[in-house]
């Protein structure tokens, strides 16, 4: 299975999550809309990756659950046992999931700083990111032959 690791940062702290590389494109996507948080991310990828906002929120739904605020056993027991491939949606709280939100997983890690408007590739085997592309809608069960393009606003800044 071709996946990574996405971290996105906002306002409120860090998100991360490993999603099929293929959502890549549609996050790029989502940053061309100049999405502010992670909420407005994830509803702006709706159209060009229909599920991934569902697993991401109801990914921190588990979390918010299971973890509370300096207590984060929970998670820490799911990034020691866990696959890298297979780990749970999580906050980023501790120095713990800070350090496991830069890791890559298989095609890699990509870190979206929607307060510094910047994408960093930290690893990226899958698909080289620009300032203009395409990619195609994955409609919940397939990618489709529809294609999307962005243009990355030029205050956003591309880190290889």
């Amino acid at each position: 299975m071709n996946v990574m690791r996405f971290t996105v940062i906002d306002g409120r702290g860090g998100v991360s999550f490993v999603a099929h590389a293929d959502a890549l494109p549609a996050l790029v996507k989502a940053c061309a809309l100049n999405a502010n948080s992670l909420e407005e991310l994830l509803d702006r990828i709706v159209p060009y990756y229909s599920d991934l906002r569902e697993y991401v929120l109801g990914g921190l739904a588990i979390f918010d659950e299971r973890n509370v605020e300096g207590r984060y056993g929970v998670i820490h027991r799911a990034l020691e046992l866990c696959a890298p491939h297979e780990q749970p949606v999580f906050r980023v709280v501790d120095e713990l999931t800070r350090e496991t939100s830069l890791r890559p997983v298989k095609a890699g890690a990509v870190l979206f700083n929607l307060r510094a408007k910047r994408i960093i590739q930290l690893q990226n085997t899958y698909w080289e990111i620009n300032r203009t592309g395409r990619g195609c809608i994955f409609d919940g069960t397939r990618m489709t032959a529809h294609v999307f393009g962005y243009r990355l606003p030029k205050e956003w800044a591309l880190v290889p």
